[in-house]
């Protein structure tokens, strides 16, 4: 499939989270979506009705993924490491599958049905078998585990990693994975059906691997990190959210970008398809899923569109602000506005990390010993949340240039003193 290079805009579909959409999984008949949000809870969809079904409420901390199972039941994951299973109708899970000691950050379910992977902030991936008993752990990653995937086939697993690496596990033996060493830290994976990976770098690359690990290219998304990709059923396409606000549609025979989808300006965080291969649903940082038809462009049954004010209007011009562009959606600079996805920045320098009464922190960060001061804040995105900040829900991106790292402190020093 070749398609034209565009950008067009999106409308509002899906509204009920209270927060940002950060996963979304699919049934296999394109009945049912399944969204997760930073606001704690997960949204049974009927997309024949676009409507919620039901809101499943047991997480203490944001649902980070999702996964719909072949029987019908829904599985949960998140910040506070545990794994729900739900049956559909039920206000409580079925049952909860504990070990992971960090966030959980991706599920997948095996092809037959039979084993659910988790991977986890604590550098490891867990396959549960559904039908009860121990799970296997693999361990060898060094960083937050991001992302998996399995083969088509079933024999292999795919897991990615703030620490540059992709590992390819076989599955049906103890054998040592093939670990592939990449460019950047990664974010995302999918798979094809003839095996071939993609992944989301944090420079804003697809990039693709055979099924064995070998390179076989890439394709620049945007410039903000890739943190969430999806292949269409039919192969011909890959969706790739970025932080910035945009979703890249690749045209992956060619390896080129055919489109991309810009919405409102906000952190894209989670991209899915539906089984007939042209239909894209988003969710985005505004709390709103949306659907696209991913070939055209073209919103799908629009509802009304909606757009904020921009919160840096005022500061037009300012070198600082434009690098905090990119942050504007997960944080605010004023004490009155509600936190986001992240907490607000108000009064920020002087603050001791994970203090602010207002929002939820992890305990990792509760432990870290860091006083918000321009210099922390300028070391923080010169190596990375992932390793100045262990445990941080915050996307891994860096600011190469000393010049935007000293314009976006002074900037902070002005907007978040009140």
């Amino acid at each position: 499939m070749t398609l034209p290079p565009a950008a067009t805009n999106a409308l509002a579909q899906l509204r009920g989270h209270g927060g940002p959409v950060r996963a979304l999984a699919i049934s296999s008949d394109g009945q049912t979506a399944l969204s997760g949000s930073f606001d704690s809870t997960a949204i049974r969809w009927s997309l024949a009705r676009n409507a919620a079904d039901q809101v499943l409420r047991f997480h203490a901390d944001a649902v980070n993924t999702v996964a719909l199972l072949k029987d019908g039941r829904a599985a949960t994951a998140g910040a506070d490491g545990r794994i729900a299973i739900w049956t559909p109708g039920n206000p409580q899970p079925d049952g909860m599958f504990e070990g992971h000691t960090a966030p959980v950050a991706a599920l997948a379910l095996s092809p037959d049905g039979a084993t659910l992977a988790s991977a986890s902030w604590d550098h490891t991936v867990r396959l549960w078998p559904l039908a009860g008993g121990l799970p296997r752990v693999l361990e060898g990653h060094t960083q937050n585990v991001n992302g998996i995937a399995f083969a088509p086939d079933g024999r292999t697993l795919v897991s990615v990693s703030y620490d540059q690496s992709a590992r390819i596990w076989p599955l049906a033996d103890s054998a040592s994975p093939t670990v592939v060493a990449m460019p950047v830290p990664l974010n995302a994976v999918a798979i094809g059906g003839n095996g071939e990976i993609a992944t989301g770098g944090a420079d804003g690359k697809v990039y693709f691997l055979s099924s064995g690990g070998a390179p076989a290219g890439d394709v620049a998304a945007g410039p903000r990190p890739v943190i969430s990709i999806a292949i269409s059923p039919d192969g011909a396409l890959v969706a790739a959210a970025s932080i910035g606000g945009s979703v890249a549609v690749i045209d992956r025979r060619m390896r080129r970008l055919a489109r991309t989808l810009v919405g409102p300006g906000l952190p894209v965080w989670s991209v899915a398809f539906l089984p007939d291969s042209r239909t894209l649903l988003t969710g985005g940082a505004d709390n709103i899923i949306r659907r696209w038809n991913a070939a055209t462009g073209d919103a799908v049954d629009p509802l009304v569109f909606e757009t904020a004010a921009d919160p840096l209007a005022a500061y037009a011009g300012d070198r600082g602000a434009d690098v905090f562009r990119a942050c504007v959606a997960c944080h605010t600079l004023d004490a009155e506005q509600a936190d986001r996805a992240g907490p607000t920045l108000a009064n920020l320098f002087g603050r001791r990390i994970a203090t602010l009464p207002s929002y939820i922190f992890s305990e990792a960060l509760k432990r870290l010993d860091i006083i918000w001061t321009p210099e922390t804040v300028s070391k923080l995105f010169e190596i990375g949340p992932a390793s100045y900040t262990p445990g941080t829900k915050m996307p891994e991106q860096r600011i190469g240039s000393e010049q935007d790292r000293a314009a976006l402190v002074q900037f902070l020093a002005r907007a978040t003193k009140k």
